[in-house]
C-alpha cells in the first residue's frame, strides 16, 4: 500500500493511499485556525489526523478529537496519535448522524467537489456529505462562541457562507490562498463563530 511519512515539528505524520498526503491547503488551515488554550479541537473527516497534529504542534494544551467514516484512515489517526505520545479520541462514524464531542474549535478540510462535479471530482475529492450537512455537524459540536475553521474551493465560497449562516455560524475571518500574486486563489480559508456578530475580516492573501 502506497503512503509516506512527514515530519511536522515535534511530530511525525504517517499516511497511506486511503488518505490525502500532506498538502499546502491543510498546512495553511493549521496555521489559520484560532486555538484556545486548554480548548477542545474536533476535526470533522479527520483522515489520518493531520490537522490534529498541526493544532497540537501550535498549542500543546488542546485536547484532540476526530471523526472519520473510513475505518482504515481512522485507525491511522489513532496510530499517529499514539506514535507521537498524544492522547485523543477518534470516532469511526458518519459525522452527519453520530453523537459529537463538544468542542471549542471545529476544523475540516473536506473534499471540495459536489456530487456530479464531473472531471473535477473523483475518489477522495467528491464530498460524501453536502456542505449544509458539514456545517450542521459543526454547529452541533460547537460551544457558544466556538469557532469553525475550514479550507475549501473558492468557487463554492457563496454556497459555503450561506450554509454557515443557516446554522448560526457567522463568518468572521477569510483568507485566500494563492501560489503567486498573479494567479487565481487555489483555496479559501474561512473561520466562523457560533452566535457571533456580523463583521467579516478579510486577511491578506496567504502566499
Amino acid at each position: 500500500m502506497k503512503g509516506g511519512r512527514e515530519r511536522l515539528g515535534r511530530y511525525t505524520y504517517r499516511w497511506d493511499e486511503t488518505c490525502f498526503p500532506l498538502g499546502a491547503d491543510s498546512l495553511a488551515l493549521g496555521r489559520f485556525c484560532t486555538l484556545k488554550r486548554g480548548g477542545a479541537v474536533l476535526d470533522l473527516g479527520c483522515g489520518a489526523g493531520l490537522l490534529l497534529l498541526l493544532c497540537k504542534e501550535r498549542e500543546r494544551s488542546v485536547s484532540l478529537f476526530g471523526v472519520e467514516i473510513e475505518p482504515r484512515a481512522a485507525e491511522l489517526a489513532r496510530e499517529n496519535l499514539a506514535e507521537n505520545g498524544l492522547a485523543g479520541e477518534i470516532l469511526t462514524a458518519d459525522l452527519r448522524t453520530c453523537a459529537l464531542p463538544r468542542a471549542d474549535l471545529v476544523v475540516s478540510n473536506p473534499p471540495w467537489y459536489a456530487k456530479g462535479a464531473g472531471k473535477e471530482g473523483g475518489p477522495g475529492r467528491t464530498e460524501l456529505c453536502a456542505l449544509p450537512e458539514l456545517c450542521a455537524a459543526a454547529g452541533r459540536a460547537l460551544s457558544h462562541r466556538g469557532r469553525f475553521a475550514l479550507v475549501h474551493g473558492p468557487k463554492r465560497l457563496a454556497e459555503l457562507m450561506s450554509a454557515l449562516c443557516r446554522e448560526g455560524l457567522e463568518p468572521k475571518r477569510l483568507q485566500f490562498c494563492r501560489h503567486s500574486p498573479e494567479k487565481e486563489p487555489y483555496a479559501v480559508l474561512l473561520e466562523a463563530v457560533k452566535g457571533g456578530r456580523p463583521g467579516l475580516a478579510v486577511l491578506p492573501d496567504h502566499l
